[in-house]
């Protein structure tokens, strides 16, 4: 027997599509960087992004924004938090892309998942900043990297890991053909085959939590952060490669330290060394 949808139905249920799609757009960040830029001094640099799209007014008015500088001094030392585990996919098919500001990695299909309180965050892109984007201490490294993940129900989980300038970090070395290949394009997607995410190396136990934002518009705010404690090395052409390939005519790629608003910033230490 066929329901036939009256005029009202249609436009809750084309309201709904609208209102869900737009809640997707607003989540994300975006893929296309151009209207918005790092430059202090334009009117489309990090001060003003707020005001480029009302969507995007949470870069300017939000609470729980991103980077922060994760001082000793605020942070609480805790064992409960239990290991980041990461079950991602050995055998995942990626693309990279200059977005614009960055260069991004992103896994057909997802690349396997972490769990963070119960919920999984599958693993979909990871992306360059620099220099880093959140400081310890107040001290900002050479390098940052965001692996970023999702739950089914549209949450964002982000690790970060953030690197000096020492000896050369193996999984930059893997890509460094297809970075090269990309340089001066933009929005050009170009398949590099099978990547495994776990050679993103962690190198330590410890990380730092709290709950903050995406740090490029929307600045969608409610991200579950984790932010390795180790700090790894690339070296001095490597990070040349990752801000020369962009080619954007900036020399950065890094929003600034965001007030903390005395959020809880944990650090995951465990109490058995072996664990």
């Amino acid at each position: 027997m066929e329901t036939k949808l009256t005029r009202t139905d249609k436009i809750l249920f084309l309201s709904f599509l609208f209102l869900t799609n737009a809640f997707i757009a607003t989540c994300h960040e975006v893929d296309d960087e151009s209207e918005f830029s790092y430059d202090r001094e334009s009117e489309n640099g990090p001060a003003h992004w707020g005001e480029i799209h009302p969507e995007w007014k949470m870069c300017n008015s939000g609470k729980l924004q991103s980077p922060i500088d994760l001082l000793n001094e605020r942070v609480e030392v805790v064992s409960h938090l239990g290991r980041l585990h990461r079950s991602y996919k050995t055998s995942s098919y990626a693309t990279l892309v200059n977005r614009g500001h960055d260069m991004m990695l992103r896994w057909e299909g997802g690349a396997g998942h972490i769990k963070i309180n119960g919920t999984k965050y599958q693993l979909n892109q990871a992306h360059w900043h620099s220099p880093s984007e959140h400081t310890i201490n107040g001290r900002r490294f050479d390098l940052e990297v965001h692996l970023v993940h999702e739950s089914e129900d549209g949450k964002t989980a982000v690790v970060g890991i953030m690197y000096k300038i020492g000896r050369a970090d193996s999984f930059l070395s893997m890509i460094e053909s297809d970075l090269n290949a990309l340089a001066h394009t933009k929005n050009v997607e170009r398949n590099i085959g099978v990547i495994d995410p776990k050679k993103v190396k962690l190198g330590s136990r410890k990380y730092y939590r709290y709950i903050g934002s995406l740090t490029v518009p929307p600045c969608t705010q409610d991200v579950v952060w984790t932010i390795v404690r180790k700090v790894r090395t690339v070296t001095k052409e490597q990070m040349k490669l990752i801000r020369e390939a962009v080619h954007d005519e900036s020399e950065t790629n890094s929003r600034s330290v965001q007030a903390t608003n005395k959020r809880t910033i944990q650090l995951y230490r465990p109490n058995d060394p072996k664990e």
